[in-house]
């Protein structure tokens, strides 16, 4: 499988998703498996299946695909409603959110969105008598100018929660919720609907926060959906006080410019061009309170490795990967990156996964034995002592031919949320992947005393 996406950027083979309710020591309490005739994930794809609290915190969120297991190709295949005929994925497939309630109980609303790509996490509004979803993804696989289906299902979406049955569900078009355009910072126009490859997902204090980390589009930074339409004239800026969720979808697309821009960077994170700016590859994010925000760096991804000192020297001479620090300086009114912290990651060095393949692979010529090369999902608590413990999954390099697709690790580190120089702080390992296995979210349950 490793081989075939050597040769084929499209390929990937549709597999179980199963949930693992961890302790806090990393035990396993409970497991879960999605049922396959509901939804699936794909692999070697692992930007998805970020897990998110809902907006009350009853319930738990994620994204996948409405396939059967084993099916070819599906993570870059179209879907039913926004076809684009040069995709060289032929095949149709929904992509679908997954909400698993307090009960246990799973409930999937299928979408048209994300068309020849992903989508990466979703966030239930569950506060409403409607509720309502939030998602982030990417969409197109296909040639340029894209289709208006591709171009409006990508980025940030808005769907309402459907309870019927998958058989008697029928998406519509996309309903998109944000969109962000470089032309906000005085750059020329690129690529329409790519600025919006959107990975990470997360709500705070009534606002909706994006994060760009890949491709040579856009920007690779922190973004939030301006609902008060005055934050952030200029593409930069902090949400205005009061700030709501969104409530309905964004209109007035055109097919040559895409959506009108109704995000913003928040300000004082990064604004050079992905294209320029190579250092920076944000995924989750999280918020201590509202003066401090951690966020993951997934690293470059790069394999460079040096047989003579068995590391991969790129991932390990990085400054930038891991669990990256913002404080918010009011007088300034601007986030600072005052730390990352990565002690105990071990970037660049390999580790053994027991069951998975050992030596060179042939077809690369370097070892199939990964290694860290930043974090990727997170999510974290505030305990007693106003201390905080962040859980983040790992991201990996190796010689598999597929980066990032390895076994990988649920890793945490417990961080002084005042502090703004690194201490003593080390991550350690709550869980370890199985050969076979990438591990993708991790959430903490509210209101958990076992903090599961």
């Amino acid at each position: 499988m490793f081989n075939n996406d050597l040769a084929d950027g499209s390929f990937g083979v549709t597999s179980p998703i199963y949930l693992y309710l961890l302790k806090h020591s990393g035990a396993v309490a409970d497991r879960f498996e999605v049922p396959t005739n509901q939804m699936v994930t794909s692999f070697s794809s692992k930007s998805e299946l970020a897990i998110n609290p809902s907006v009350s915190g009853r319930a738990l969120s994620f994204m996948g695909y409405v396939a059967a297991p084993g099916a070819l190709d599906v993570s870059n295949s179209n879907t039913p409603g926004a076809i684009d005929p040069t995709n060289p994925v032929s095949s149709a497939y929904y992509r679908a959110v997954g909400v698993i309630n307090d009960n246990g109980r799973l409930n999937v609303t299928e979408t048209n969105a994300y068309s020849g790509n992903n989508g990466r996490a979703a966030i239930l509004n569950d506060t409403r008598f409607q509720p309502l979803i939030y998602t982030a993804g990417n969409a197109g696989n296909g040639a340029n100018p894209q289709p208006a289906g591709v171009v409006s299902g990508a980025g940030a979406q808005i769907m309402n929660e459907q309870f019927a049955p998958e058989a008697d569900q029928s998406p519509g078009t996309p309903t998109p919720v944000g969109s962000f355009s470089i032309t906000q910072l005085g750059y020329k126009p690129d690529k329409v609907g790519k600025d919006d490859n959107f990975r990470g997902l997360t709500q705070y204090d009534g606002v909706l926060y994006f994060t760009k980390g890949s491709g040579s589009n856009g920007v690779n930074t922190v973004y939030f959906l301006d609902t008060s339409g005055q934050a952030c004239p200029n593409g930069s800026g902090v949400p205005a006080p009061g700030a709501s969720l969104p409530t309905a979808p964004l209109s007035g697309f055109n097919p040559a410019t895409g959506l009108p821009t109704n995000m913003c960077i928040l300000r004082g994170f990064p604004t050079g061009l992905a294209k320029t700016d190579t250092n920076a590859f944000p995924f989750g994010l999280w918020f201590a309170n509202p003066h401090t925000l951690y966020v993951a760096d997934e690293g470059n991804g790069t394999n460079t490795y040096d047989p003579n000192a068995g590391t991969y020297t790129a991932a390990a001479d990085q400054t930038q990967a891991g669990l990256q620090k913002w404080v918010y300086d009011p007088s300034a009114g601007a986030w600072e990156h005052v730390d990352t912290l990565s002690a105990g990651l071990n970037l660049g060095q390999p580790y053994t996964v027991p069951g998975y393949p050992g030596g060179t692979n042939s077809a690369t010529g370097l070892p199939w034995a990964p290694a860290t090369d930043g974090l990727r999902n997170l999510t974290g608590r505030v305990n007693r002592d106003g201390s905080v413990t962040v859980y983040a999954v790992t991201s990996t390099v190796s010689g598999s031919g597929d980066q990032g697709a390895d076994p990988n690790k649920v890793v945490k580190i417990t961080d002084d949320p005042a502090a703004t120089t690194a201490g003593s702080e080390s991550f350690t390992t709550v869980r370890s992947a199985a050969s076979g296995q990438v591990l993708r979210g991790v959430a903490v349950i509210p209101g958990s005393r076992e903090h599961r």
